[in-house]
């Protein structure tokens, strides 16, 4: 309840939903020992991927994986359980949000950095494939507004909706 009207005032703009999230993450995670949330993020990724992952999203990863391609997951999730989730699904690389850890190994609840939606996903993106050096053909896939500028610099932007996903290269892709 303390925190309804800022999260309401959240989905106005992007500079308060960044804000409302923080103040969210803070509420729920200040104090907390980040070792001690491992556990609970490990779990968390199995239960997604026995229960909440869809059949064509593994097929597409495993596509991806019989292609060669690197996998990278770009999120505005926080990187504490993304990565375990995209450890078990064969994904190269995460770009996510980040939560700043004291030197006491406690979670502040606030971004260390920028929250990784919107512009700072492709921000992040470009600054990944420049460090590897390497010529890309971007897939890239979406599912609400703040991938956007992601799925806009993507070759193959595909927007991830209740219907399966196309085959790869199918006109229904973009």
């Amino acid at each position: 309840m303390a925190l309804s009207l800022r999260l309401a005032l959240g989905l106005t703009g992007d500079a308060r939903r960044d804000q409302a999230k923080e103040a969210l993450l803070v509420r729920l995670l200040a104090g907390r020992d980040v070792a001690a949330l491992a556990p609970v993020a490990e779990a968390f990724a199995d239960e997604v991927v026995a229960s909440h992952l869809r059949p064509d999203t593994r097929a597409r990863l495993e596509w991806h994986r019989d292609q060669g391609h690197e996998l990278v997951i770009v999120s505005a999730s926080p990187e504490l359980y993304v990565v375990p989730l995209a450890r078990r699904l064969g994904v190269d690389a995460v770009l996510a949000t980040r939560l700043e850890v004291g030197a006491d190994g406690r979670l502040s609840g606030r971004f260390a950095g920028r929250n990784c939606r919107g512009s700072e996903k492709p921000r992040r993106l470009r600054e990944y494939l420049q460090a590897g050096g390497a010529v890309v053909t971007l897939f890239a896939y979406g599912d609400s507004r703040g991938d956007r500028e992601l799925l806009a610099m993507a070759q193959n932007a595909v927007w991830v909706g209740r219907r399966p996903l196309p085959h790869p290269g199918s006109t229904d892709a973009h």
